[in-house]
């Protein structure tokens, strides 16, 4: 379940960077409700990682939760920001995932 918990607070890592990102391109009341959300998503996402490190060892559940976020928030710069995506940043990235993987895989 905590692994559950984990992934699901890597998304909202993803979030809370997501909501910077329009945040800088918004102005006005529009900017207040990105950085609104931000403050929504970074609660969800370390009270989730607080929850997981409970059965988790603390330097797993970490790397993983920043590796979900640096994916996702590369992903979404790519396809939301329009970031480019050239072969060796989609390699590394992909190297990346399979590092969580593997964490995933060793920590029991």
């Amino acid at each position: 379940m905590n692994w559950i918990l984990l992934v699901i607070a890597g998304l909202f890592e993803v979030g809370f960077a997501t909501c910077l990102g329009k945040a800088k391109y918004a102005e006005g009341s529009v900017a207040t409700y990105w950085y609104i959300g931000f403050l929504i998503c970074l609660t969800i996402s370390m009270t989730l990682l607080v929850k997981a490190t409970e059965t988790l060892p603390i330097g797993t559940a970490y790397a993983v939760w920043t590796g979900i976020g640096a994916v996702g928030t590369v992903l979404v710069g790519i396809f939301i920001f329009k970031e480019p995506a050239d072969f060796w940043r989609v390699f590394f990235i992909s190297t990346l995932i399979l590092s969580i993987l593997g964490l995933k895989y060793v920590s029991h």
